[in-house]
C-alpha cells in the first residue's frame, strides 16, 4: 500500500490474501445468519437485542480493528462495490409491484411516503438542533464530516443496506463516520421498532378508539396469501442464470451508460459537480435502480418467485461484510452527541407519522408498516407487519421493495439538504 511519501508501506495485517479473506468473510456470513435461524433459545434472546446485519459489519470491523486483516489495502470492497451493489439494486426493485402497492389504498401509500418526508427532512432539522449545541459537528470539511456519514443513514432509512452503500460512494464518506452511523442507524431504528411493536400488540384497541376501518385488511391478507401461492416455484439453474444476467447485464448497462454520462456533464455543465452529478457511482446506482423498476412491468418480475431478491440480499451481505473490513471501531462510540442527533432524528420521523395517521384515522398497521418500511426496510418491515397477522408480512416487504427503489433518490436529496446547511 502506498505510503503518504509514495512509497510502498509494509501491509503488518496477519492475512493479505484476498481470497483467503474472501473466503474467511463469507464464513463469517454463514455462521451469523445460521446461528439466527437456530432454534436455540440463548440465540433467540441474543438476535432478539442484536440484529444480524449489525454483525455482518463489525465481525469483519474487529478483524480489521486487531490486525488480523487489511480491509484499507484489499481490493474486495472495490468489487463488490462496482459489481454486487449495482446488481443487487436491481434485483431488490425488480420484484417492485406497483400496482400491488397502489391497491394497498392511498392511506398505506401516503403514511410510507410520509415517513420517507420525515427521514428527508428530518436529516437537516436533527443537524440544525445539534448544532446549536455543538457547533463542530456542522463542519463541512472532509470526507468524515458529520453530514456525509448522515447521507448512509437517509439511505439506509428510505431503503436498505445498498441504498446506504450506494450514498456512501455518492458523496464519499469516510470509513470512520460511516461506522458511527452504522452504529447510530441500529440503535435508533430498533429502538423505534420496540415502540411499534408495542403499539402492534394495543392495535385493535387503538383503531376501535379512532374510528379506522379495518376492512381493508381483511381483504388485503386474503389478496396476499392468493399471490404467494402463485408465485412461488423451485428454482433451476436456467433460473439462477437469468437473475444473474438480468443483475450483471443491468450494472454492465448502467457503467457504460456513465461513462459517457459523466464526461458529457463535465464538459458541458461542470457546475453541477456541487449536486454530485459528475460522480461515477451516482449514475451508476440511479440507473441500477431505474433498470431494475423498469424491469418490474415485464416478465421479468415473475423472477422475484424463483428467488431473485434472495440473490440481491446475498449481494448486500458480502457488501457489508466488505465495507465492515475497513472500519476502525475504537473510533466508532467517540461520539455520544451523533446518537442524540440519531434519537432527534428518529423521533422527527415518528411524532409525523403518527401525527398523519391521527389526522386521516388510518389504521395503526399502516402507519407501524409504513415506517419500519422506511427505517428498516425489508430485513424489518416483516417482523412488524407479521406482529398484527402473519400472512400480512409479505405487505412490509412489498412496501419495503418501494424503500429500495426511493432510498437511492431520498437518501441524494436528503444529502443536498445536508449540503446545503453546512455550505459544503
Amino acid at each position: 500500500m502506498p505510503a503518504p511519501d509514495g512509497s510502498e508501506q509494509l501491509n503488518t495485517a496477519l492475512i493479505t490474501s484476498d481470497p483467503v479473506v474472501l473466503g474467511i468473510l463469507i464464513v463469517i456470513l454463514a455462521l451469523v445468519l445460521g446461528s439466527e435461524r437456530s432454534p436455540h433459545p440463548a440465540w433467540r434472546r441474543f438476535y432478539a437485542v442484536v440484529p444480524s446485519l449489525l454483525l455482518c459489519y463489525f465481525i469483519p470491523g474487529l478483524l480489521n480493528t486487531f490486525g488480523i486483516i487489511d480491509g484499507e489495502s484489499s481490493r474486495l470492497y472495490p468489487v463488490a462495490r462496482d459489481y454486487l451493489l449495482p446488481m443487487a439494486l436491481v434485483l431488490l426493485t425488480l420484484a417492485c409491484d406497483l400496482g400491488a402497492i397502489v391497491r394497498l389504498g392511498p392511506k398505506a401509500i401516503l403514511l410510507f411516503l410520509t415517513g420517507t418526508a420525515g427521514v428527508i427532512l428530518g436529516a437537516p432539522l436533527a443537524l440544525s438542533i445539534v448544532g446549536l449545541f455543538d457547533p463542530t459537528v456542522l463542519n463541512p470539511a472532509g470526507p468524515n464530516a458529520i453530514w456525509r456519514g448522515m447521507t448512509t443513514t437517509a439511505g439506509a432509512w428510505i431503503g436498505g443496506g445498498a441504498n446506504q452503500a450506494a450514498m456512501k460512494e455518492v458523496y464519499g464518506v469516510g470509513a470512520d463516520v460511516f461506522g458511527k452511523f452504522v452504529a447510530v442507524d441500529v440503535i435508533c431504528a430498533n429502538l423505534w421498532m420496540a415502540f411499534l411493536l408495542f403499539l402492534a400488540g394495543r392495535s385493535a384497541k387503538l383503531d376501535a378508539w379512532r374510528g379506522a376501518n379495518t376492512q381493508a385488511l381483511d381483504e388485503l391478507r386474503v389478496r396476499v396469501e392468493k399471490v404467494q401461492l402463485e408465485n412461488v416455484r423451485i428454482t433451476s439453474s436456467y433460473d439462477m442464470l437469468l437473475i444473474l444476467a438480468y443483475g450483471l447485464g443491468a450494472t454492465a448497462l448502467a457503467h457504460w451508460m456513465t461513462g459517457y454520462i459523466v464526461p458529457f456533464i463535465k464538459a458541458h455543465a461542470p457546475y453541477l459537480e456541487r449536486f454530485s452529478l459528475t460522480a461515477n457511482f451516482f449514475w451508476v446506482t440511479v440507473l441500477a435502480t431505474t433498470f431494475g423498476l423498469l424491469l418490474s412491468f415485464t416478465r421479468a418480475r415473475k423472477l422475484e418467485g424463483a428467488g431473485a431478491s434472495k440473490v440481491g440480499s446475498i449481494a448486500i451481505y458480502i457488501l457489508v461484510a466488505t465495507i465492515g473490513m475497513q472500519m476502525n471501531l475504537h473510533a466508532i462510540f467517540s461520539d455520544p452527541e451523533l446518537f442524540a442527533l440519531g434519537l432527534i432524528w428518529i423521533s422527527f420521523h415518528g411524532a409525523l407519522m403518527l401525527g398523519v395517521a391521527w389526522l386521516i384515522k388510518a389504521p395503526v398497521f399502516y402507519m407501524a408498516v409504513g415506517s419500519q418500511a422506511n427505517i428498516g426496510g425489508a430485513a424489518s418491515a416483516p417482523v412488524v407487519a407479521s406482529a398484527f397477522h402473519p400472512a400480512l408480512a409479505p405487505v412490509g416487504v412489498l412496501l419495503a421493495v418501494l424503500g429500495y427503489a426511493l432510498g437511492t433518490y431520498g437518501g441524494w436529496l436528503a444529502g443536498q439538504l445536508l449540503r446545503m446547511l453546512t455550505g459544503a
